[in-house]
């Protein structure tokens, strides 16, 4: 893990971006869920636990679906997904939509390649993503994006409402993490 957290200073992967706030630092233990959610327009269940199994997880919070900045960085990580994958990694998104939402936002916006989970008040409150601003009322996420290794720590957080460096700072984390691995 050393290694690791060197080669991602080094690269300029550790700082946390504002003006959004993380709670959940490089290094903490990221809380297992299970979640409904969808992807290619069906609903499906996403177990934080299980995708770990596979490979590390980018788990990327966003404010709501079918705004602007939340569909462009649905497009960008749809775009990405095949390159995450190659490199064993798992994308999913979660806001606070209900489930009838993230279905049409998977199939439109998500273009059917990855899935988006509803974050439950749980998931919201565990990983520090609750938005707060005056006059608005409802659940909704910070834009949080966080890489999760496969022993289930936090490796990189990129907290930022500004959607545009998510794709780009995760894939750099998961490439990082990639050459470091040992064998």
């Amino acid at each position: 893990m050393d290694r690791l957290l060197a080669v991602a200073a080094a690269f300029g992967l550790l700082a946390v971006s504002s003006p959004a706030r993380a709670s959940l630092p490089v290094g903490a233990k990221a809380p297992a869920f299970v979640a409904k959610g969808a992807r290619a327009g069906k609903a499906v269940d996403f177990d934080l636990r299980q995708a770990l199994s596979r490979g590390p997880v980018v788990l990327y919070f966003y404010p709501k679906a079918f705004t602007q900045g939340c569909t462009l960085e649905a497009h960008a990580f749809a775009e990405a997904t095949p390159e995450f994958e190659a490199l064993g990694a798992t994308v999913v998104g979660m806001s606070a939509d209900d489930l009838p939402t993230l279905k049409k936002f998977s199939k439109e916006e998500c273009r059917d390649k990855f899935t988006v989970a509803t974050a439950s008040p749980q998931v919201i409150k565990g990983y520090d993503v609750a938005l707060s601003r005056p006059g608005m009322s409802g659940n909704m996420t910070q834009r949080v994006s966080y890489v999760i290794d496969q022993s289930g720590q936090v490796a990189f957080v990129h907290a930022d409402m500004d959607y545009r460096a998510h794709v780009r700072m995760t894939l750099a984390a998961i490439k990082a993490m990639r050459t470091k691995r040992p064998g």
